[in-house]
């Protein structure tokens, strides 16, 4: 195995060296023209979130084509994406997967200066370049990704449709007829998708039920999506003052003191992103769901897709249509959720996949 789950660039070049020197593991054969390597969000690897998924997905994909298992990387800070990106370059994988949205900019600068390296980017998408190919910040989008960057793929995904799923369940478990939706900063698109589609979700169940809509932050995003404080302050208002009694969280660590607000005041939450009953167990006892991207799977059936030559440059979309996305188990509170829901449940996601179900309003995205 070639998992360098190392946290530091210079305990990953001299891992990679010592790698180098011994020809890898003398077990292990590959008849694959790839090297596989993996840089994760901060914080750790086996997180069971964006990075744990990613890296499983990575693995599947790794074997499907006969390849070796992908080394990591573990970033300390966002000052380490670009340095550990080389270390993996100069070492010579050629097929490199990054995850999460920050991690873009390093992820495009390193495609571009090297041409002969696949890149693919988890959950940075649909990815925003100036004409130099250089990542646009001021969101003026007015270069190709596909003819400035044809050795960069990122994946991303249809959140409007799991939130949609998410919507369906809260207004179907709500007793006060009010569920609320708080985001982390209404500048991020996949953050307004989500909630937007937890809206319409709500109203096929029940038009009466009223959706109260929260931002946690409108410029900042640190408060945003890394201060669980805020997120519990936030949530506890809203179940005080609008009585909602399901809260849904879009709002990264900041959420997750929105689903402590839930438990603590006895109510229900539901999740984001990945199966949170598993990546944040202190909300178990009031977590449904979560409304999932199915990162794995996303990763797995990209690595396949470079391998055989299809991949596109540019934007990949996951959504219902290819298992890209759902919701998670509802791991013992199964009792709440009715058969009649459960088909309900069955049929909006058929409809995904057929396009009879609309998720998202027109301007998806825009808040």
């Amino acid at each position: 195995m070639l998992t360098l789950g190392v946290p530091r660039v210079a305990a990953m070049t001299l891992v990679l060296l010592v790698l180098a020197a011994c020809g890898g593991s003398p077990t292990t054969t590959t008849n694959s023209k790839w090297k596989i390597a993996l840089m994760s969000a901060t914080g750790t690897l086996q997180d069971h979130n964006f990075s744990q998924y990613s890296w499983e997905g990575a693995k599947k994909g790794a074997a499907d084509i006969g390849a070796k298992d992908p080394a990591t990387v573990v970033p300390v800070d966002s000052t380490d994406y670009a340095k550990d990106i080389q270390t993996f370059v100069d070492s010579g994988y050629n097929l490199i997967v990054t995850v999460a949205f920050d991690e873009s900019g390093a992820t495009t600068t390193a495609a571009k200066k090297n041409p002969n390296v696949k890149f693919i980017g988890v959950d940075q998408s649909p990815i925003c370049i100036d004409t130099s190919g250089n990542l646009d910040t001021t969101f003026g989008c007015k270069g190709d990704p596909k003819t400035l960057l044809p050795n960069y793929t990122s994946l991303y995904f249809q959140e409007d449709q799991p939130g949609y799923l998410a919507g369906m369940v809260a207004a179907s478990i709500t007793k006060t007829k009010h569920i609320a939706a708080v985001g982390g900063i209404n500048v991020v698109p996949p953050v307004v998708r989500y909630i937007q589609g937890f809206q319409l979700g709500a109203q096929a169940i029940d038009p009466s039920v009223k959706v109260d809509v929260a931002y946690v932050s409108t410029s900042d995003f640190t408060k945003a999506f890394n201060d669980p404080v805020a997120g519990k302050v936030l949530g506890s208002q809203l179940i005080s003052q609008n009585h909602d009694d399901v809260l849904f969280q879009v709002a990264g660590k900041t959420g997750n003191g929105v689903l402590d607000a839930a438990c603590a005041a006895n109510v229900y939450a539901i999740g984001v992103d990945v199966d949170q009953y598993l990546s944040y167990p202190n909300a178990d006892p009031c977590l449904v769901t979560s409304a999932e991207k199915h990162l794995s799977n996303a990763v797995e059936q990209a690595i396949k897709k470079v391998n055989d030559g299809t991949i596109a440059p540019g934007d990949t979309l996951f959504n219902a249509a290819n298992n890209g996305i759902g919701i998670s188990p509802f791991h013992g509170k199964d009792g709440m959720i009715s058969a009649a829901l459960q088909a309900k449940l069955t049929a909006a996601l058929n409809g995904m996949k057929n396009g009879s179900v609309t998720t998202c309003p027109a301007k998806c995205g825009q808040p």
